[in-house]
């Protein structure tokens, strides 16, 4: 389809590259290009895709990514470099070289080709960051020519139990947005409380953690909120509630996220006297926690453990063996 120019422009900068670039949000997806601009600005922890390839990515601090509707969904593979995208994971994305996995995305604007180098640049670094040097880089997103600027957003509820719970969420996740949880700080330091990891070891907890907390939040919680908006009856969301997220969260807990299992905790034992306007702001708020917590958890991991392995390639018949 023709792209029609909003008129929106968007800046996104790495204060820590000193690399800023301007996106043109576009109509593709009207309802996220809204919620974006309307959201900013903010600051995330700056992330890079560790399988798909090209893609920067980063958490945003926007509730309702996980439950606007798409207009417009195309292969990744497909698009140009530079595309920007916002997902339902509730990802700010760019893709900016070579992507392998077949994943349907929304579109919601692309870089100016006078800034591709700097986005190129941007992504090295990020991936240098990611994968071996562990430094924190942080994205801040803005309206071009506004000042920048942070806030987390804090949603409501009638009932006092999932009011002070949502509080507490909101308190313990603008604590750790722009700074390494201490929890998984001393979980990838060694620090284990609780004793997980067979025979002292360490790595092993590090990979459940990870491969535990991204699906509680994309698909878990995420799945909640997107199942109250599509209009599941409250008794069955409060069954998948607790078919869902207990069990990761309780082994979570163990390995050491207890502040999450504590959450999920309260969140079970007032579930059944919450409302769905209530339910929907406790797993959104909550959504929005774990989902950071992944993104942390994806920087601090020591993926150059595994430098020795890399993919082999099948040689060619007029190639030499």
């Amino acid at each position: 389809m023709t792209e029609t120019l909003s008129g929106r422009d968007i800046e996104i900068a790495w204060p820590d590259l000193g690399i800023t670039v301007t996106a043109e949000l576009d109509d593709r997806n009207t309802a996220l290009a809204d919620a974006l601009w309307e959201s900013l600005p903010y600051q995330s922890l700056q992330g890079h895709a560790l399988v798909a390839g090209y893609h920067l990515y980063h958490v945003a601090p926007i509730p309702s990514l996980l439950h606007l509707p798409a207009s417009t969904r195309i292969d990744r593979r497909e698009v140009p470099d530079g595309t920007v995208f916002c997902s339902a994971l509730q990802h700010l994305g760019i893709k900016y070289g070579t992507l392998t996995e077949p994943m349907l995305a929304s579109p919601v604007g692309r870089i100016r080709p006078d800034d591709m180098p700097a986005l190129l640049e941007a992504g090295k670094a990020v991936w240098d960051a990611v994968y071996s040097t562990k430094r924190t880089i942080l994205a801040e997103v803005r309206r071009a020519g506004a000042p920048g600027g942070h806030h987390i957003p804090r949603l409501d509820a009638a009932d006092i139990d999932a009011r002070q719970l949502i509080r507490d969420v909101h308190a313990e996740t603008e604590q750790i947005w722009l700074t390494e949880p201490a929890e998984l700080g001393d979980m990838h330091r060694g620090y284990i409380p609780s004793g997980a990891g067979a025979f002292d070891t360490v790595l092993p907890t590090l990979l459940f953690v990870n491969g535990e907390t991204r699906p509680l939040g994309y698909a878990a919680y995420g799945g909640l909120v997107r199942a109250v908006t599509g209009g599941m009856p409250l008794d069955s969301l409060r069954q998948m509630a607790r078919l869902t997220v207990g069990i990761p969260a309780e082994f979570l807990g163990y390995c050491g996220l207890e502040k999450l299992w504590a959450f999920t905790q309260r969140f079970l034992g007032c579930l059944d006297q919450l409302d769905r306007d209530d339910f929907f702001a406790v797993v959104s708020q909550l959504a929005l926690y774990i989902n950071c917590l992944g993104g942390w958890n994806l920087q601090l991991y020591p993926w150059d453990t595994g430098d020795h392995l890399r993919q082999q390639h099948a040689v060619g018949a007029d190639q030499p063996a």
